[in-house]
């Protein structure tokens, strides 16, 4: 695991449960890659192994075109096998998985999982549901990216509808599918998929807050503690409605001419946003501590995206003392209180928007209030109750497989737990 990231997951270390289980979790994406998808779930895993659970982690070699790994669960509570991958299409610095059900037949048939948990819906993520499928294995899946939605901004809207009619097929032949907010479960179930359960997203407090703050960063941006420096981070991409993050800047900046923003990220857009907005800070891609502190040392945050299923970035610039101004989406819907810790605008209301960014910066006593609640609210958002709710809709997916005719289609999940003997 990248050093970075490994150093800022600090899960409670909490009593081993009764017994312990022997987990398959596949994916296409994992640290060192710099994503929501990524770092949740390396974060999850890491909670599950503290808690005495094995896990086999299926995942894309990057950079090789080889299988590799070893028998699984050879040594340890954590083992990789690593699988031949190639470029996602525009986005170059992500991986996804060949099929490989075969590889996966052999490799579960020797050494059977009590269950196979799937975070990715690519090729190598729909391998391992038929494989565990075809070995009549327990399996639980993530709806973790909006692909669906992804289409839209790509000039491809003509695939959301056939790509939603794979989502909903791959996810439906799953006992247990999770979802990070109330809201995109009653979204999918209105889209007919069945069995969903919400697992929320964590951040940690030690590594995102308000601590970080470094007056020599801020200085490298031309900003010094009178300055407001507005930041925004994420991929630079079309789906992330980066352009409104301009347009809010530059009303912003009409009121306090000596504004500046930082855009913490990379992406296929940065040399268009550089042209939108030539004094902008493009500080590339951050982690661990580098992210806290760029998180810390700036003001006021700015979050336009209408494209996630969560949104990490959200309770990290909370955790970091920042105020956040949204859309009422995803994550920033569920743990934002508008007024109270932040700012909230109607989904699409682009006017709203602009209008709440430019009418906090004209209250900089009120935006530093709302900062430090902020910081305060995510101190709820703790990894160990996640991880807590993860371990229980697993052991709760395997315990009702046990009742449930082999070969039939899975069940009704009700959460409980399992204590075998």
């Amino acid at each position: 695991m990248n050093a970075d990231i490994q150093a800022g997951i600090e899960i409670e270390r909490l009593p081993a449960m009764n017994r312990s289980l022997r987990l398959a979790v596949i994916t296409e994406t994992y640290p060192p890659d710099v994503n929501g998808v990524a770092l949740s779930l390396s974060r999850l895993l890491e909670g599950m192994r503290h808690r005495n659970h094995s896990i086999q982690l299926v995942r894309v070699r990057r950079g090789a075109s080889g299988t590799g790994g070893n028998p699984a669960y050879s040594g340890g509570r954590f083992h990789e096998v690593l699988m031949r991958g190639m470029p996602v299409p525009r986005y170059p610095e992500l991986t996804m998985g060949m099929p490989s059900k075969g590889h996966l037949v052999r490799l579960w048939a020797s050494d059977r999982p009590d269950l196979v948990h799937i975070a990715t819906e690519g090729p190598l993520g729909w391998s391992a549901l038929q494989a565990a499928r075809k070995l009549r294995l327990v399996v639980s899946t993530d709806f973790r990216t909006n692909f669906h939605s992804y289409s839209r901004h790509y000039g491809m809207g003509f695939l959301a509808r056939p790509i939603m009619a794979y989502l909903r097929k791959f996810h439906n032949l799953a006992h247990c599918t999770m979802v990070p907010t109330q809201a995109l479960r009653d979204e999918l179930s209105h889209a007919g998929f069945k069995r969903l359960h919400v697992v929320g997203r964590g951040v940690n407090t030690g590594l995102f807050n308000p601590g970080h703050r470094s007056p020599s960063l801020r200085a490298s941006w031309g900003a010094d503690e009178k300055s407001l420096v507005v930041i925004c981070v994420g991929r630079l991409a079309a789906e992330k409605n980066l352009d409104l993050v301009i347009g809010a800047f530059e009303a912003v900046r009409r009121r306090n001419p000596g504004a500046k923003l930082v855009l913490v990220g990379d992406g296929p857009l940065r040399t268009y946003l550089a042209g939108r907005c030539p004094s902008a800070v493009f500080a590339g891609h951050q982690s661990g501590d580098a992210l806290a502190e760029h998180y810390a040392s700036a003001d006021l945050f700015l979050f336009p995206s209408l494209s996630e299923t969560f949104g990490n970035v959200v309770i990290e610039a909370m955790a970091s003392g920042l105020p956040v101004v949204a859309f009422r989406h995803a994550a920033a819907a569920e743990v934002i209180d508008p007024g109270v810790d932040g700012l909230l605008a109607e989904p699409g209301d682009t006017v709203g928007f602009v209008s709440l960014a430019e009418a906090i910066v004209a209250q900089p006593d009120h935006m530093r209030l709302l900062g430090q609640r902020a910081a305060l609210s995510a101190r709820s958002f703790d990894w160990s109750a996640v991880v807590a709710r993860f371990e229980s809709l697993l052991e709760s997916t395997i315990d009702l497989s046990r009742v449930s005719v082999a070969g039939t289609q899975p069940r009704t999940l009700h959460t409980g737990n399992l204590h075998r003997s």
